[in-house]
């Protein structure tokens, strides 16, 4: 331990009280810290991310051909690969319960505010990943579902052009367009997912964890247990159980892999994944430029949400106003979904 210390300056018992560190007894209960869920869903993101990168080709001539040869051939690439499928959907769900038990909680108001907005582009990121991971299997829906997200970015007015230029590699999909993805999928946002995750760990490091007190609460407000063992036991037992839930998710649902893109043939109906159908149902409703100003227009207030609950309580004193307004517009989200899941439109 002296060698160990002369080379590695760090006070053992600065350790252990980092790690015997008072945590509030409200997050006792999972809903209340699901922040570890969603890291621990990218973990696994990333290991089986790494394995099915050793096999997968980013070309147009052979994405489509390298899936298959996950699939069918390589030995376990279909469970890796439906793994890597279902933890990104569980990390979008956890990642929006998160969002959602912050917002209803009040949990992103000052000084929290830049955390809130961290957490807000890291949802935005987790959608990134999925839309440009789903794009990459090269299949006819993925295809033609870039293609309308190209038609999208390209109708925002003055510089809509040049984003889906960059972001297609060209006026339309070509053999630049996979490489793009795969370099934004494994490269760019991963490099900012884990820049993201720093920073709002470190802010709630910082700023520490909101504290909540609760009308039938049966223990003191002010009571709280160790980080070490118990919360880290209780983030290992949620560890377990969730691949459990993947692995039955992969067995049970495998990633299945539809017909190769074809640019010559339009699907009947263009689906995208289950986390894009409001953008398709809101698209449908109102109209290309003006589904993708809106679409901006509540991103941005979304992420600006803590300042903007400021001026109204400001204005309105210990207003809950805002938990109102995020009932009315998580009802429209679930109504857009549903929409579009069950085919209301076309």
């Amino acid at each position: 331990m002296k060698w160990l210390n002369k080379r590695i300056p760090i006070d053992p018992e600065t350790l252990k009280t980092l790690g015997s560190e008072p945590v509030p007894y409200h997050l006792k209960r999972w809903w209340f810290c699901l922040g570890g869920t969603p890291f621990y869903l990218f973990v696994v993101q990333v290991v089986t991310g790494i394995l099915l990168s050793f096999y997968y080709i980013p070309n147009a001539d052979f994405a489509y051909e390298s899936v298959a040869h996950i699939s069918h051939e390589v030995p376990f690439g279909w469970w890796i690969r439906s793994i890597h499928k279902w933890s990104s959907n569980l990390m979008i769900v956890a990642v929006l319960l998160h969002v959602l038990r912050v917002f209803f909680t009040g949990a992103y108001r000052a000084p929290r505010e830049i955390n809130w907005m961290i957490g807000s582009v890291i949802l935005f990121t987790v959608l990134g990943f999925g839309f440009t991971g789903y794009s990459l299997i090269h299949e006819q829906l993925s295809y033609w579902g870039a293609t309308v997200a190209g038609n999208l970015l390209n109708s925002v007015p003055l510089v809509g052009h040049h984003i889906s230029n960059f972001f297609l590699g060209g006026e339309t999909i070509s053999g630049n367009t996979l490489t793009r993805f795969f370099i934004f999928h494994i490269g760019i946002l991963p490099t900012i997912m884990i820049a993201l995750l720093l920073g709002h760990i470190a802010l709630v490091r910082l700023l520490g964890v909101t504290k909540f007190t609760f009308k039938r609460q049966t223990v003191s407000p002010y009571a709280t247990f160790p980080f070490y063992p118990d919360h880290v036991l209780t983030e290992l037992i949620i560890g377990v159980v969730l691949m459990i839930l993947l692995t039955s998710f992969a067995c049970i649902f495998p990633a299945e892999l539809g017909e190769k893109a074809n640019p010559l043939l339009t699907p009947s109906h263009i689906k995208p994944e289950w986390y894009f159908y409001f953008t398709f149902s809101w698209l449908k409703l109102t109209g290309l430029t003006f589904a993708i100003l809106s679409l901006g227009f509540f991103a941005f207030l979304f992420v600006l949400w803590p300042f903007v609950d400021a001026q109204i309580r400001k204005r309105l004193p210990d207003s809950e106003i805002s938990v109102y307004i995020g009932i009315v517009g998580f009802a429209i989200l679930v109504i857009l979904t549903l929409i579009e899941a069950f085919g209301w439109l076309h």
